[in-house]
């Protein structure tokens, strides 16, 4: 619908309401994301360094591990201090690949692991993370490019905390139909292809694990999976109904809060799942505070 056509400009400055509808909650929020923030800053960092300082450690799951504590870093780092849309879009359309790879790399693991690393060498795996993080560029520059040559109407105000695509298309005041279908290309090459590449490996990795002869040999391959599998449901699960449900004025809040669990309680959760989750991480801690 086109709407204050009498009163509109391309400038893009816009006024992040965030939570400022609740008057009690601009402090508590202020101090519950810095807290959040200096979390996701110092856990991602730590699985960094542990994975690249621990030789142990030196092996596929853990060189997708390490690029996606990077990512996380970044990702927040777009959300939280700075809310910048490019970054933004770039960084979470990458997290959907590489999550779909590191999903891949588990498959492998479990079912072909006489050829795990024939397959997963370090070539390999280099380009899977090149092509997560190159194959997203071009389609975001034209996407955010579209979005900010739009005329938009006077009002300014964003009913988000960071500039998402969906409620800056609500301000424009021209017709949004070819944004509408750039967003919904990239939300399927970029979310549905990958979720469903997930759920894929994830079938075929379960039944696998069901025809192990043991019982110990069939829970050991079920927690090398259980960390990736709890990212993935907080990351899509979130994602999905933000972007797939029908958008109205009074779901801006709901909106809100899921986007917190992808951009925020993922990479929050991130390192302690993998760190609490897994032994060899948390043997690999205590060998790097040993020696500190």
């Amino acid at each position: 619908m086109r709407k204050g056509l009498d009163n509109h400009t391309t400038e893009p400055g816009f006024l992040l309401l965030g939570f400022s509808d609740h008057p009690c909650l601009p402090s508590v929020c202020f101090t519950v994301f810095l807290i959040i923030y200096l979390m996701v800053l110092t856990g991602n960092s730590l699985i960094m360094l542990i994975t690249v300082m621990d030789s142990s450690l030196h092996n596929p799951m853990y060189f997708f591990l390490r690029n996606l504590s990077f990512l996380e870093i970044c990702y927040t780092s777009t959300t939280l201090p700075k809310m910048l849309l490019y970054f933004l879009i770039v960084l979470g359309s990458t997290e959907g690949l590489l999550l779909a790879a590191m999903a891949y790399d588990r498959y492998v693991a479990i079912c072909d692991p006489l050829r795990y690393s024939l397959i997963m060498n370090g070539g390999f795996c280099m380009r899977l993370v090149v092509g997560a993080w190159m194959a997203v560029v071009p389609l975001q520059v034209g996407q955010t490019y579209q979005v900010f040559t739009l005329p938009f109407c006077a009002s300014r105000d964003l009913h988000h905390f960071f500039c998402d695509v969906p409620p800056l298309l609500e301000l424009a005041c021209a017709d949004t139909f070819c944004n509408q279908v750039t967003l919904h290309t990239i939300i399927f090459i970029f979310a549905v292809l990958p979720f469903s590449m997930i759920v894929i490996s994830y079938s075929k990795i379960i039944k696998a694990i069901l025809k192990m002869p043991s019982v110990l040999s069939r829970h050991k391959a079920f927690s090398t999976c259980s960390s990736h599998l709890g990212i993935v449901t907080l990351f899509y699960g979130s994602a999905m109904l933000v972007y797939f449900k029908r958008r109205s004025q009074d779901s801006a809040d709901t909106d809100k809060y899921l986007a917190l669990f992808y951009t925020v309680v993922t990479p929050v959760f991130n390192p302690v799942i993998y760190t609490l989750r897994n032994k060899e991480v948390r043997i690999a801690l205590r060998r790097l505070l040993w020696r500190k």
